[in-house]
């Protein structure tokens, strides 16, 4: 089921897919330009989509933005849309291909005039990507604001982003098709898999692999939850038993992310993004420069020197990174003399209370450590842009790795501390669980109560709102009010937070649950909440992302791999200082040094076989998309001896089909 229909100005009718609000003082001229290149024929620079200005709401106040328009299209242009952008479906013969117009009838789904060929989610991806592709011609500025300057062969859109004056585009919830994925999703508590494909049918490929990895992360827990348990019971104090368990955790981080891949291929396969070829990347709406020729896209475009670029890497945000890194070091050597206080206390005096002190240097320390964790990212944030990244790739990777590596230092250095500098393992162990707990209730706070309490508030002002009408659970709000609803909700940053959280949770599990078994139970746990609270701040709180179609989980496989070889280190050292290992090596400390490298060297050689030994794409999806090429490259030739080698096909098929043809088609 679409929204409700509404009908253009031209007399068609459409469903109303995404939401365009322009700032309040934009000039007239500037919205009927900007309305007008949204309607023009393709053939002439346009988007040939639909759009309509939405109307007062009920109970209309002064302060409501006029400037928002409804965006649709017609079912063709959705289908010529999903050609160009190279989406895939499923063939007749049950493989992946893309999608053509002139094959529509050969896909799988494809009925009648294809009117549910498309999900919403990826009508809305081709009306997105419309829009972004509409580039200016002959204008120098946009009309009425002669600041914001325009340059030919540039993307409109991402230049009103950048002036202020297009406040924000999103897509429209769909309320049935929410109701029902919630319901299936997180309404009811239930012990099953998640609806990947539902998620991936509303939300799209990105988020679907998200919750397709946490539910992946949790399930390859258990194990190490079960033999854990009996670590943590029965031999809390014979730290020799814990050898056995780090061996183990060795291999199990290892192996769990090499399947990983394997499962991902599996899923991006199955939803037609994994041979789909990457879009060439626009600049961010933030770049700035100075107005030259770019020899690939053979357009001007600001451009800006990448030494000025490096310079500002390493001599501002290197350096500031260093500070923050030495701030952290400050503050955990403050937590040590917080620690070393509370010790003579107690020793002092033992009692039930003094007990209880012990515990809290290391509840200061974690939430010290959440707070400063959140200063740091605002400012990795603003320091990232500032360095001027053209793309949108560039600049996330910069931040990721900014973001990483102070919070894996903020975190696990007071853990490594205590482990190789004080050797103290009852505190490590006690370390690790308040940690661990702290920083787990800490995020349920502002991941599960926090969206709640918003939420309440947000049904708060909506019943004042619409005054007399039901709530939004009872009765389904009019297009307007819907819109408007949607517009005031918060605007989903993507999944940089939960994957960074899963991040850190690996860390805690894979470098030190030797020390504390009961890490993995943790985890397990936190990860079940996890899923029930993102649903719900996904369906109720932010305002619906658009479809990313990801085919993996990008540069966090990097991130999580990284981790994965730390641990190997930490997990054998953690071995060696063993006093069960120790006594292999009663007078030499050096020969144990040796046989504890050797032996660390041999586990990340191993840890490369196993890289090799497990392909990342299982067989049966490598075949298939072996016969594919095959296919291609067979009938490619056929048409090459009936055409005397000459290409028949348009450029809007080319255009859509694989790299094989693309390449054969020379034009």
């Amino acid at each position: 089921m679409m929204l409700q229909g509404s009908v253009d100005s031209s007399g068609s009718r459409f469903s109303p897919l995404v939401v365009l609000e322009l700032a309040s003082d934009t000039k007239e001229e500037a919205i009927a330009w900007l309305l007008s290149r949204i309607r023009d024929k393709q053939q002439n620079g346009g988007a040939e989509l639909l759009v309509e200005q939405l109307g007062p709401g009920a109970g209309a106040q002064e302060k409501e933005n006029p400037n928002m328009f409804l965006v649709g299209a017609t079912q063709q242009r959705l289908l010529s849309g999903a050609e160009e952008v190279g989406l895939f479906k499923e063939f007749n013969d049950g493989s992946m291909r893309g999608f053509t117009c002139a094959n529509k009838h050969n896909f799988t789904d494809f009925k009648g005039d294809g009117d549910s060929f498309l999900s919403m989610a990826e009508c809305q991806y081709i009306i997105k990507h419309e829009l972004d592709t509409l580039r200016a011609k002959d204008e120098t500025h946009v009309p009425g604001h002669t600041q914001a300057k325009l340059y030919p062969g540039k993307s409109i859109i991402r230049r009103l982003q950048s002036k202020g004056i297009l406040v924000q585009i999103f897509p429209l919830h769909e309320q049935e098709e929410l109701k029902r994925l919630s319901f299936s999703w997180y309404k009811k508590v239930k012990l099953s898999f998640q609806p990947l494909d539902n998620i991936r049918h509303y939300y799209g490929e990105g988020l679907a692999l998200y919750f397709g990895f946490l539910e992946y992360f949790t399930f390859a827990l258990v194990p190490m939850a079960l033999i854990g348990v009996p670590y943590y019971v029965f031999d809390w104090e014979d730290y020799d038993k814990y050898v056995v368990f780090a061996v183990f955790n060795l291999v199990w981080c290892t192996v769990i992310l090499e399947l990983w891949k394997r499962c991902s291929a599996s899923l991006a396969y199955q939803w037609g993004t994994l041979s789909r070829k990457k879009a060439f990347e626009e600049p961010r709406p933030g770049f700035h420069g100075v107005l030259g020729f770019n020899p690939v896209t053979g357009r001007e475009e600001p451009l800006y020197p990448n030494a000025k670029r490096q310079l500002r890497i390493y001599l501002v945000s290197l350096p500031f990174v260093l500070l923050c890194l030495y701030l952290s070091l400050y503050v955990m050597m403050i937590y040590f003399q917080m620690e070393g206080w509370a010790l003579s206390i107690h020793d002092e005096d033992p009692t039930f209370w003094t007990g209880i002190l012990l515990f809290i240097p290391s509840i200061i320390y974690a939430v010290v450590i959440e707070i400063m964790n959140l200063i740091y990212r605002y400012a990795a944030e603003f320091l990232t842009e500032w360095e001027n990244h053209r793309l949108e790739s560039s600049y996330q990777n910069h931040l990721v790795l900014k973001v990483l590596v102070f919070n894996f230092f903020n975190c696990f250095a007071s853990l490594f501390y205590i482990a190789f500098v004080m050797q103290d393992m009852v505190l490590l162990r006690q370390s690790l669980a308040t940690l661990l707990i702290t920083s787990q209730i800490l995020n349920q706070f502002m991941e599960a109560f926090l969206p709640y309490w918003l939420q309440r508030r947000r049904n708060k002002k909506l019943i004042r709102k619409v005054q007399k009408r039901q709530t939004l659970g009872d009765k389904e709000l009019p297009l307007a009010e819907q819109v408007r609803l949607e517009a005031d909700m918060s605007t989903y940053l993507g999944t940089f937070d939960d994957y960074l959280e899963l991040f850190l949770l690996f860390g805690y599990v894979s470098l030190f649950s030797c020390v504390y078994p009961l890490a993995a139970v943790l985890v397990v746990l936190n990860n079940i909440t996890e899923v029930y609270s993102d649903a719900f701040k996904l369906c109720r709180v932010f305002k619906r992302p658009f479809s990313d179609p990801a085919a993996n989980i990008g540069v966090w496989q990097l991130a999580f791999e990284a981790m994965s070889v730390i641990a190997v280190v930490t997990n054998c050292a953690l071995i060696g200082m063993s006093p069960q290992v120790k006594a292999y090596f009663p007078e030499s400390e050096t020969q144990l040094i040796l046989w504890t490298v050797a032996i660390e060297h041999g586990l990340l050689a191993f840890k490369f076989i196993l890289t090799v030994v497990i392909p990342d794409v299982p067989k049966h999806i490598q075949i298939k998309l072996a016969r594919l090429e095959f296919e291609s490259l067979e009938a490619l030739k056929k048409k090459r001896q009936v055409h005397g080698g000459k290409c028949s096909k348009p450029r809007s098929s080319v255009r859509g089909s694989s790299e094989e043809e693309r390449r054969a088609c020379r034009y």
